[in-house]
Order: structure tokens, then sequence, then C-alpha cells
């Protein structure tokens, strides 16, 4: 069972079309030309490649050689087709001719060229994602970290407690025995040493 060729979706195929002159006239060898055709059914056509012009002449019991060359779509990956080339030519008298020099079918295939432009793309989609939530971490972060020191500089109230410097709380009294406690006359406290010593002092006398 013989393996169907394989062509390269994308890629340029190139190709050599020798022709042997065993006649005694001259050949004008004048375009070759290719399609796609339908793989069930080679009279139905998928594509037409473009037209190579040579008229050529080869003399008797020489020979020649066409190259040709076309670029099957990327859309055509992953399907068979029927590669049909063609040349025409005519002899010394006018006469044309038409010959199918291949008329088989071939795959499409698709190559791995490494980077696409999908893939480039979605390198770019996803190294933008990191560099955004890098960016959107240092910012919660450093917010974070004002917050923690608008914290920590606050002033903390201090208790002050009474103005009063027996720290007694006088309100609860009478009026009468409080303006009598204002009119007294208030002595400084003495230690106990100090009144010791006062008391020593008048034994003395």
């Amino acid at each position: 069972m013989l393996s169907t060729l394989e062509l390269p979706a994308g890629n340029i195929i190139e190709f050599l079309v020798g022709f042997t002159n065993k006649g005694e006239n001259d050949f004008v060898l004048e375009t070759l030309d290719a399609s796609f055709r339908y793989a069930m059914d080679f009279n139905f056509y998928i594509q037409n490649f473009s037209t190579f012009t040579f008229n050529k002449v080869v003399k008797p019991k020489h020979e020649a050689t066409l190259a040709y060359s076309f670029i099957p779509s990327e859309s055509f990956a992953g399907r068979p087709f029927g590669l049909n080339v063609n040349l025409n030519y005519k002899d010394a008298n006018g006469v044309s001719y038409n010959e199918a020099v291949f008329n088989e079918t071939v795959q499409i295939i698709e190559i791995d060229d490494g980077l696409d432009g999908e893939t480039i793309f979605l390198y770019v989609f996803l190294a933008a994602c990191v560099i955004l939530t890098l960016v959107g971490g240092q910012q919660l972060l450093s917010s974070l970290g004002r917050k923690s020191r608008s914290s920590t500089t606050r002033k903390v109230p201090v208790e002050m407690g009474t103005s009063n410097p027996n720290n007694v709380d006088y309100d609860w009294l009478p009026k009468e025995t409080l303006n009598r406690i204002n009119k007294s006359p208030r002595t400084p406290k003495q230690s106990p040493r100090q009144r010791k010593t006062k008391r020593t002092a008048g034994f003395d006398d």
C-alpha cells in the first residue's frame, strides 16, 4: 500500500517536471498549472494555482526540466486533496497537448514551527496578568502598611484624674460643710519624722 504524499500547509511546495523529446520534431513546452481537486471526485475543483509560462523549445533527442511551486492554504491543513499538475505543450505543427504529469491524492498537514501568532499572544497575555497581579499585591501591601503606621501614631488618651490634689471628691458634702473646709487654714502635711522631731524639741524646752 502506497503512502499518501504529505504537503505542509502554509509552506512553499516546489517540484520539477522533466520532459524528454523522443520524436523527430521540436516541441515547445508552454505552461505548467496545478490545482486541488476533491479527493473523491477529481472533476470537482477546490482551488486553482498560478500558471507558469515557459515557451521552452526542446529539440529532438533532448531533455528539459521545468520548475513549479505553490503554497497550500493553512485552512486546508488536516484534509486530503487531489493534486493535479498539467503540462501544456505543442509540436512543430502547432498541435497542442495537455498531459497530467501528477494526478494523485495528497494530505495537507500542519507543521509546528515553534511559536506561532496565537502562542506569542498567549505568552504576552499571561505576562501581563502576572505583572498586574504583582502591581496589585504591591499596592495592597503598601495600603496596609500605611494603615498600620497611622494606627500606631494615634495619640493614646491619658487619664488625668481629678484636678483635686488630694484626690478627694467633696461634691457629696453639704454646701455649708464644704465652705467651712475651704475657709479653714490648711497646714502642710508633715511626715512622721518631722512630727517626732518637733515633739522632741518641745520636751527639750
